[in-house]
């Protein structure tokens, strides 16, 4: 593992992401599938116009499911940070504690966004702020008797020290061609001496692609060839054997796979789900 090596191994966990794409009832029946499966946490995107917003679509997975549900994750710049901190907060009360806050910059192209909503471009430089002062709202709603647990999405060295300083688990934005020795390094860099969670978000398992974890032109040929931490193996052995290298030589212990690619590697959250 990189870093520390005495710091305890930590119990692997899975997360799905899964829009609302298809009609209500199947929608529920898949995320009633993917909790029975040992999935520990069911994630809902932050695109406007694409598909529902992520905090009613939460509340209802929550209540059919009993797992726990986040944010993967809330786009800074087109939320008001009180707003965003509040739906957050109150997600956590009523899900009893099990909703996790995941919090970023923004998708590529967020600019573009922005303009199609009437919205300000945030500058680049000023978009950490907004998640700080998001997380800095939610701690003051949560008091002290709440913790609402804060995923921070990590791409440049300002969301990293912002994360190393405020997340509870850190996933890391990388280009999905990016090789391993690569993704390593970036791992690497990061200041974790507080020794937070650290969680891969895997857009390509086999030969398919999740939707809302890659954009439409990713070839999961490409991604294989560069042996980019961005892709598994569909078959279940191959990608139980590659977590646990991945938790091992890195230290990530939370996997994030898309709902439409979940079902095949459900035998292997079901063989190393809290391991």
């Amino acid at each position: 593992m990189t870093g520390d090596s005495a710091r305890e191994i930590r119990p692997l966990r899975f997360g799905a992401l899964a829009p609302i794409t298809i009609d209500v009832p199947t929608w529920r029946d898949q995320v009633c599938g993917l909790a029975d499966s040992g999935y520990s946490t069911i994630l809902m995107p932050d695109v406007p116009q694409w598909q529902p917003a992520p905090g009613p679509a939460l509340a209802v997975a929550a209540t059919i499911t009993g797992v726990r549900v986040g944010t993967w994750v809330y786009a800074s710049p087109v939320r008001p940070a009180w707003i965003t901190a509040w739906e957050a907060h109150s997600l956590s009360v009523l899900t009893e504690g099990r909703f996790e806050m995941g919090i970023g910059t923004g998708r590529p192209g967020i600019a573009d966004q922005l303009r199609e909503l009437g919205l300000a471009v945030t500058p680049t430089s000023q978009r950490s702020s907004q998640v700080r002062e998001i997380v800095a709202a939610l701690r003051d709603l949560d008091g002290p008797d709440l913790h609402t647990p804060v995923v921070m999405a990590v791409g440049g060295p300002k969301a990293g020290a912002l994360a190393a300083e405020l997340a509870d688990t850190v996933t890391f934005v990388m280009p999905q061609i990016e090789t391993r020795s690569a993704s390593m390094q970036r791992v690497q860099r990061f200041d974790n001496r507080r020794d937070v969670e650290l969680a891969l978000h895997v857009p390509v398992v086999g030969d398919s692609v999740a939707a809302f974890m890659a954009g439409p032109d990713t070839d999961p040929a490409a991604v294989r060839a560069a042996d980019s931490l961005a892709f598994l193996s569909s078959d279940p052995s191959a990608a139980a054997e590659e977590i646990q290298r991945r938790r091992e030589e890195i230290g990530f212990s939370y996997f994030v796979f898309g709902a439409d690619v979940a079902g095949a590697l459900a035998p292997v959250v079901a063989e190393l789900a809290g391991r």
